[in-house]
């Protein structure tokens, strides 16, 4: 991927921009946002959730499978090959 900031200066905009070899010959999407839209866009989102918002997600059973298989998971690369 490549990215570049530019501030224009007025609405007529001349933008050459290096590409790496391997883009030649594939189409390449050119997005034009603002920060203030990609701000906008982020905090449409909503607030990022933290691991107590899920809390009660899971059932007991539910929890102690994932438990268990983690459990299980770490045994695994414990064990000597």
């Amino acid at each position: 991927m490549v990215q570049t900031i530019v501030t224009p200066q007025k609405t007529n905009l001349d933008l050459s921009v290096l590409l790496p070899d391997n883009y030649v010959g594939k189409q390449v999407h050119v997005l034009f946002y603002t920060d203030d839209e990609m701000r906008n866009t982020i905090a449409a989102v909503g607030p990022k959730k933290k691991p107590s918002d899920y809390i009660g997600k899971l059932s007991l059973e539910e929890g102690e499978k994932l438990q268990q298989s983690i459990i299980e998971s770490r045994n695994e690369w414990e064990r000597i090959i």
